[in-house]
């Protein structure tokens, strides 16, 4: 063997194990900076450094493959050129792009021996022929599952192919590259991860079957601190214990499946502390131990049920009483009547009664909103004290209250149901230093006799209790048919009313007032009449009509209107007499319609073409209402009224709210005694005698005295024997249109 050969082949051997042992020592360096959990930065730097150490006259580098997959990007190569290294940051990786562009986008090594003559680098050549590097062989750094991470290159100061060693080493220097990326991404993966688990603004513990602890984020800490403070187990059962046990049931009976469960629960956060809680447990396969763990996120939304209850109760309760309000009481109704049928298909039968404050606007006008409300509040509490448990109780409107009474009741236990609540509703109480007694207008319907839907149930309980109104209030009155076509009734005719004055409908009528000694004709009253489709509606049936929708101000000045041009009419045939002009309470509600009232006179004026109004032929009849409202802007109003000459009368006295105190506060010229105390005169003595003392007291007060209603022989020589010089009645005349009435005054 020749000396030369073996001399060569035993120095290959020495470099061979001498690169072994770097190789040792380079995968050791870089393993330990990895478990130190070194930036990815330092330790690609120093790996740079263990392989250029390695090969005398190599520099080399690493590039990173961005998050796209489509650019390179600096990663270490402290003795390449500054410049060089700026121009390549960023570059796009493609087939023909250098050594690295080209090995990142082929997935294989690409070996460069000739810089300055190679087309992949006719771009960037000036630059590394300008530092003298002349070769750059580049190798691809791939994570397990053969993905680009990026590219390892060596660089070289002569043009040259890469020897066997030289592959081995760019290859290892390639694997220890992917060891140290990997492994720094898992690493920021896992601080990310902890760092998203400590921050998570939900409640986080990660349990092991027997409930150990295994994690908690700060936030559960908090969550539990006061109860909890022991968090290597967390005791599910007990932290649960005042949520539904079917409920709690359930999640285990999930979890024990392997199955996660989402839902809302109540959680014990303290002793005196309970949270309502959502609750979302996913369940986690250990594959060490084989056994189930359990991550709890729990969110405490309390805050959240809370405002749900508040905006439940805005929805469905009445702020002011507590009770339900009409919202629940209409969705309680259509509730029972969809699950109405039972098995046999028979209807469930249930009662609505509607209760409505009698005279509450009068309370609130007298006592203020504020001890209103109070009133209110009292008669809540009070209709809760007697009704039975099973009956839904709510307040519809300002002082209307409904009851739902379920199950087929006699029309004997309704009404003592009715008296029962009517004689709490009696029982004394002082609101605003007033002592109060209270009354109820009530209408009941019954589900399925009178309607079977929501709306009709509701219409027919309203007719009822309005029925219930016009009977004279504080009774129970119950719907029939009657009511129902009473309410049909009403509807059409309102819906007449309203183009009534539009289609000349209305017409007045005059009845005589006479001197019962002479017979001689001394006033006259004007009543409205109306003719529709060629039949007249009685008064009685439209003027209700006319006041509860308002339209009654405007037919009201249309009669003062027609009977002002009646009094010209009469004065140009010198026949002019007083006109008693009857005025809606209604009128004189507001300051505002005060001051309309007063205000039209002037547009009568103003129409007619007068030079001077005739106030002292005008006589406003009001009733007994009126007075009781003691507005003082009410008492200017008349009292203006009297001062321009006209005079105030009170019809229908003694059929309502009668009063002396009235009488002596009130402007008022004349009184009306009312036909029911004429007609009675004959049933005995007392009825003479409060005639008597009517008449009486009217002439202490300087008031004159008419007498309506008077239709027999009888009536009248009882009225002259009370020396009373004014009657209206059908003895002499009945009510005309105004041709007759004319052509009476003429004769």
């Amino acid at each position: 063997m020749d000396i030369g050969t073996d001399i060569n082949h035993f120095m290959e051997e020495i470099n061979q194990h001498s690169f072994r042992e770097s190789s040792v020592e380079r995968y050791s360096t870089i393993l330990d900076m990895v478990l130190q959990g070194l930036p990815l930065g330092e330790i690609l730097h120093d790996l740079v450094l263990l392989i250029e150490a390695q090969k005398i006259g190599t520099r080399a580098s690493v590039l990173l493959l961005s998050d796209d997959g489509k650019r390179l990007l600096s990663g270490a190569a402290p003795n390449l050129p500054e410049e060089y290294n700026n121009a390549i940051n960023g570059i796009e990786i493609g087939p023909n792009i250098g050594s690295c562009g080209a090995a990142a986008f082929t997935c294989e090594s690409v070996i460069v021996e000739d810089i300055e003559h190679h087309p992949n680098w006719k771009d960037y050549k000036a630059l590394l022929l300008k530092a003298g590097l002349k070769a750059c062989w580049s190798e691809p750094i791939k994570d397990s599952n053969q993905k680009v991470l990026g590219t390892f290159a060596m660089y070289y100061d002569t043009v040259k192919s890469p020897s066997e060693q030289d592959l081995y080493l760019i290859q290892e220097a390639a694997r220890l590259a992917s060891l140290a990326i990997d492994r720094s991404r898992g690493m920021y993966i896992e601080r990310l991860s902890r760092q998203i688990f400590n921050s998570l603004p939900i409640a986080l513990v990660i349990t092991t079957e027997d409930n150990s602890v295994l994690s908690v984020n700060p936030i559960f800490k908090s969550l539990t601190s006061t109860y909890y403070s022991n968090l290597k187990l967390f005791d599910v059962h007990r932290f649960l214990s005042h949520s539904q046990h079917h409920v709690v049931a359930d999640l285990f009976e999930n979890l024990n499946r392997g199955q996660a469960w989402q839902g809302e629960l109540k959680g014990l956060k303290s002793d005196n502390d309970i949270i309502d809680i959502a609750l979302t447990v996913t369940v986690i396969r250990d594959s060490f131990t084989q056994q189930n763990c359990f991550a709890w996120l729990i969110t405490d939304i309390s805050a959240r049920k809370n405002a749900e209850k508040l905006i439940n109760f805005q929805t469905n309760y009445d702020q002011l009483t507590g009770l339900s309000n009409r919202k629940y009481l209409f969705n309680t109704l259509q509730t029972m009547i969809d699950s109405n049928n039972n098995v046999n298909g028979c209807k469930q039968e249930f009662n609505l009664m509607l209760m409505d404050i009698d005279h509450f606007k009068q309370i609130n006008d007298t006592i203020g909103h504020d001890n209103g409300d109070l009133v209110l509040k009292f008669v809540a509490q009070r209709l809760l004290s007697v009704i039975p448990e099973n009956v839904l109780i709510a307040r519809i409107a300002a002082d209307e209250f409904a009851l739902v009474l379920p199950g087929k009741m006699s029309t004997e236990s309704l009404i003592s149901l009715f008296n029962n609540l009517t004689d709490e509703l009696k029982k004394h109480f002082i609101v605003g230093s007033q002592d109060m007694m209270l009354s109820m207008s009530t209408g009941l319907a019954r589900f399925p006799y009178d309607a079977d839907n929501v709306e009709q149930i509701l219409n027919c309980a309203t007719q009822a209790m309005y029925n219930a109104k016009a009977q004279g209030r504080n009774c129970l009155q119950f719907f029939n048919q009657q009511i129902q076509k009473d309410a049909e009734r009403n509807a059409e005719l309102h819906l007449y009313l309203k183009t009534a004055l539009s289609q000349d409908e209305f017409e007045l009528y005059y009845q005589p007032i006479v001197n019962p000694f002479s017979g001689q004709i001394i006033k006259a009253e004007v009543l409205l009449r109306w003719v529709h489709d060629g039949q007249f509606i009685s008064p009685d049936e439209f003027i209700p009509i006319a006041e509860e929708s308002g339209l009654i101000v405007q037919i009201g000045e249309w009669v003062r209107m027609q009977a002002l041009t009646t009094v010209v009419a009469l004065q140009k045939r010198h026949l002019a007499i007083p006109l008693s002009i009857n005025v809606s309470t209604i009128e004189f509600w507001t300051p505002d319609l005060q001051q309309r009232f007063l205000a039209y006179f002037d547009v009568i004026q103003q129409k007619l073409g007068l030079d001077e109004f005739p106030y002292s032929l005008i006589t406003l009849e009001i009733t007994e209402s009126l007075m009781m409202k003691q507005q003082e802007t009410i008492n200017q109003l008349l009292t203006e009224l009297r001062h321009r000459g006209m005079q105030i009368s009170v019809d229908d006295f003694g059929t309502g709210y009668s009063s002396l105190s009235y009488l002596a506060n009130f402007p008022v010229d004349q009184i009306k005694i009312d036909k029911s105390f004429i007609q009675k005169i004959s049933s005995g003595p007392r009825h003479k005698a409060l005639i008597e003392a009517i008449v009486s007291m009217s002439r202490a007060l300087d008031l004159a005295i008419v007498v309506e209603g008077v239709e027999t022989q009888v009536e009248l020589d009882y009225i002259k024997q009370q020396d009373i010089e004014a009657v209206q009645g059908y003895y002499f005349y009945k009510p005309m249109p105004q041709e007759a009435f004319f052509d009476l005054l003429a004769k």
